[in-house]
């Protein structure tokens, strides 16, 4: 039988990603800040727990969300775009002590691909590569990154996403209502919910712990010509683009997803 998985943080990628679970025969235990979710994910057959990850310390019952799990997923947004004040890394560090106190021996951590710095020349970005990020929730990301992967009596395995797409969100629709934006020949790196949830399903089938992958779909079409396309599809305005500037990029390469992991994509741009 599956042991339970939590799953810290179930909003537009942890909900289906329980769902999944779900059909798969896992318990999942699923976390929200907000109580007025927790009647939702207890009816999505969740056992629910309100907690909130804070610089001083987690507050709920974190020990009971733990409890019995020997996987832990965090899937929370450091939320520096928001509040730049914001200590992501603190906040995880007073996490810590919870998992190594519960029985978790596997942790899945969702990064971003933003860890890397967009550059002129669109550099190939691979999992062997050091992160090099120079803005605040990016060298925030970094950090956490080690830090999880610094811990002993639990395995890490760090997930980063490029840019996420799915059921009522894409980057078309706020791109859209924008002038002048920059990097128009930059090339595009996004994935599918879809191909998110089959990849962490992927990560635990294979049992591939302390490991670090970088995800994104293989193609990477321009940026001016993807969105401005996808605009079209979708009834919206086209963008606007700053072509005088010099485009600054990055093609992040999903290499070890397709050979470590023997993942197929499934969901095209």
């Amino acid at each position: 039988m599956n042991k339970p998985i939590s799953i810290l943080g179930t909003g537009w990628l942890g909900l289906p990603l329980a769902k999944a679970f779900l059909e798969d025969n896992y318990t999942i235990k699923g976390s929200t800040t907000s109580k007025n979710k927790l009647k939702n994910l207890s009816e999505n057959g969740i056992i629910a727990y309100q907690i909130v990850v804070t610089e001083e310390g987690p507050l709920g019952n974190v020990d009971s969300f733990l409890s019995e799990s020997d996987t832990l997923i965090i899937n929370i947004p450091p939320g520096v775009r928001r509040n730049p004040e914001v200590n992501f890394v603190a906040k995880i560090e007073k996490l810590i002590p919870y998992i190594e106190n519960s029985i978790i021996k596997k942790v899945i951590f969702v990064s971003s691909t933003s860890v890397f710095v967009d550059l002129e020349g669109f550099p190939l970005i691979s999992e062997e590569m050091l992160p090099n990020a120079t803005s605040n929730a990016g060298k925030q990301l970094m950090e956490v990154e080690q830090l999880l992967q610094n811990q002993k009596k639990f395995k890490t395995t760090v997930l980063r996403f490029a840019g996420l797409f799915g059921p009522n969100r894409h980057p078309a629709t706020m791109l859209s209502k924008r002038n002048n934006i920059k990097n128009p020949e930059a090339p595009v790196n996004l994935i599918h919910l879809t191909d998110c949830i089959g990849i962490i399903k992927k990560i635990i089938e294979t049992k591939s712990w302390a490991h670090v992958f970088n995800a994104s779909y293989p193609d990477h079409p321009e940026k001016a010509v993807y969105y401005s396309k996808v605009c079209k599809q979708m009834g919206l305005p086209a963008p606007d683009y700053d072509f005088e500037t010099p485009s600054k990029g990055k093609i992040i390469e999903s290499r070890q997803i397709v050979e470590s992991l023997n993942y197929k994509f499934i969901h095209k741009l």
